[in-house]
């Protein structure tokens, strides 16, 4: 059974349902992706919530998500370069939290290999978002740039870019981001009372730029994807020169419980879910439960220990087979 998130009128992530959802045909130009991860943008609970309604409604039922990873399930005619089974990224409009989503061939790009799923499916709207905010701020060596929300999906991006030009990079964070943030280069600095004096300690001479409120919603509402700069930022990443937090990974049924935490406005890094996680035994995944550590199991007469939760991230597993015969393949098989 195939399904997409969808939803019927707005409201918070309560009004989300998963919809079982008919096999895609491709047409013209277009393939058909069976997707591995899908990540999740604030954008979309502004659209979802209908604060932007007046700029780009929502037709009800509507799909949700934009940035998407996954195999090449299907190709439609004049479809060149591409071939089924292919690992690929890209992006979609209001579609991408789904088993499968049809998209025009310069919507994706081919999968780095050294690209992790959960980076890939959640990669092209903070990516493009931050690669924009970069080129107008016009880092470069002797100046300060200064990056809000530093830890955030788009923020760290947009600090790693204004770095590898040569700035001097300061970014906004909460005290437990700190370390991170000095680990890929960025001098620390905790926003709430007492900000600016903060901030004049650490540049007297002040900042040259200043990316602040990060987000561009248009990027969700049109059917284009600059390639060029997705892959340049995939091939960043897959040669470990960027960094990308990931907050936590959720199983595509709990999708409501994937936006409460991104509204709750605490995580830092990606927040993605996985179609099909294939989870370690014993692991503990957002409340799974788990066992104690099997180094002391069998000791007789050991003495009591508190459970070890392992918080190991879950494989992403798919049905490549199936994907490699196209969406009616799988049709078959279940019967």
């Amino acid at each position: 059974m195939w399904r997409s998130v969808q939803f019927s009128r707005y409201g918070g992530p309560e009004v989300l349902d998963l919809v079982e959802m008919t096999a895609p045909v491709p047409g013209v130009g277009e393939v058909v992706v069976e997707v591995m991860a899908a990540g999740l943008n604030p954008g979309e609970s502004s659209i979802r919530e209908g604060r932007l309604d007046n700029e780009w409604p929502a037709h009800f039922p509507a799909g949700q998500g934009s940035d998407f990873a996954g195999f090449i399930a299907g190709a439609g005619a004049g479809v060149t370069g591409w071939k089924i089974g292919d690992a690929v990224l890209g992006h979609t409009v209001r579609g991408s939290q789904a088993n499968f989503v049809t998209v025009p061939v310069g919507n994706i790009i081919h999968k780095p290999e050294r690209l992790p799923w959960e980076i890939a499916g959640s990669l092209y709207v903070a990516a493009t978002t931050a690669w924009q905010a970069v080129s107008g701020a016009s880092p470069g060596p002797g100046r300060t740039v200064l990056v809000h929300a530093a830890h955030g999906g788009v923020g760290v991006i947009a600090a790693q870019l204004a770095k590898r030009r040569g700035a001097r990079v300061i970014g906004t964070a909460s005290p437990n981001s700190f370390d991170y943030l000095r680990q890929i280069g960025v001098i620390p600095v905790e926003y709430g009372p007492g900000f600016d004096e903060r901030l004049r300690r650490i540049a007297p001479d002040g900042v040259d730029a200043e990316l602040n409120r990060l987000g561009d919603n248009g990027l969700m509402n049109v059917d284009s994807t600059d390639t060029v700069v997705l892959e340049k930022i995939a091939r960043l990443i897959a040669d470990h020169q960027i960094v990308i937090p990931v907050a936590a990974i959720y199983p595509f049924e709990r999708v409501r419980d994937a936006y409460r935490e991104l509204e709750a406005g605490h995580a830092h890094g990606k927040i993605v879910l996985c179609m099909m996680p294939v989870e370690y035994a014993h692991q503990k995944v957002r409340g799974i439960d788990v066992r104690e550590s099997e180094v002391t199991k069998d000791v007789p007469n050991r003495p009591p220990v508190p459970p070890i939760h392992e918080a190991l991230p879950p494989v992403f597993g798919h049905r490549h087979h199936l994907a490699a015969a196209g969406p009616a393949a799988e049709s078959s098989h279940s019967e």
